[in-house]
């Protein structure tokens, strides 16, 4: 039996218990509260919002995505590995990000450059008008994004690693074509299995590449009271921190934070 694909992208490319751990201490700095309730948008098979609620009984997470197939393997595969008392915190929707929530969270997360899949202006302010709406006071939205010039140049790469039970996998980034008047370009997942076969184009991705500067100001006509950069300068999880200056990288991740008054 083959693994899921889903599984195998927790694998290969998400770190859910860094964000878990070390978002909320961003998030305590920049507010003076603790973070509780959790909303993981764009959220997939939900890794990180089941992750949120094992820390303890007041934490809570919601996640919602559009995709029915990807929502179901969130509730009967990754929701239902956990104990009963953290599968009643956790609750996955099928709900448009561009709606605000009835209920309201101290964080919201967009996370693995999700987001990207607005590709103006327009689109983009109406999702930072929903989520400032969507907020407790004091609360905070954690915007996931990727740049620099060789996240934008045709290329492929390929890692392997093990998975238990399944031997090695072949993971396969591949980027195509950027346009740089649109800032539009397409990007694709492929992982080859260990007896050979290929689940070719098992993510692919139309996205708009936003630079940091137009997500801070896009916050800022939003509402957000103020807006925060972490950095990672050296391509290590634990060197993430708050930046206004950066030196240029070939590749870069970082977290644009709003918060909301």
């Amino acid at each position: 039996m083959h693994p899921s694909k889903y599984y195998l992208y927790e694998q290969s490319v998400q770190s859910p218990n860094w964000q878990v751990e070390y978002l909320p201490q961003f998030h305590k700095e920049l507010t003076g509260k603790n973070a509780y309730s959790f909303r993981e948008d764009f959220c997939g098979s939900g890794k990180i919002a089941c992750e949120w609620v094992k820390q303890g009984k007041k934490f809570h997470a919601t996640g919602l995505d559009l995709d029915t197939e990807v929502l179901r393997y969130a509730r009967t595969v990754n929701r239902a590995k956990l104990k009963p008392k953290e599968q009643a915190r956790v609750e996955f929707l099928k709900s448009n990000v561009l709606v605000p929530t009835r209920k309201k969270f101290d964080m919201i997360g967009a996370f693995n450059f999700s987001f990207y899949d607005f590709h103006d202006r327009k689109t983009l302010l109406k999702y930072a008008q929903s989520t400032l709406k969507s907020l407790n006071s004091k609360g905070t939205l954690f915007l996931e994004l990727a740049g620099g010039p060789d996240f934008l140049i045709p290329s492929s790469e390929a890692k392997t690693f093990s998975l238990p039970g399944y031997g090695r996998i072949k993971k396969v980034w591949e980027q195509h074509h950027y346009d740089p008047i649109t800032h539009l370009s397409d990007y694709a997942i492929h992982f080859q299995l260990k007896d050979g076969s290929w689940l070719n184009d098992a993510f692919t991705y139309h996205w708009r590449i936003w630079s940091i500067h137009e997500v801070r100001d896009t916050l800022e006509q939003a509402g957000y009271s103020k807006t925060a950069v972490i950095w990672d300068p050296t391509e290590h999880d634990d060197d993430f921190d708050f930046a206004e200056v950066a030196e240029t990288k070939p590749f870069w991740v970082a977290y644009v934070v709003g918060v909301k008054k």
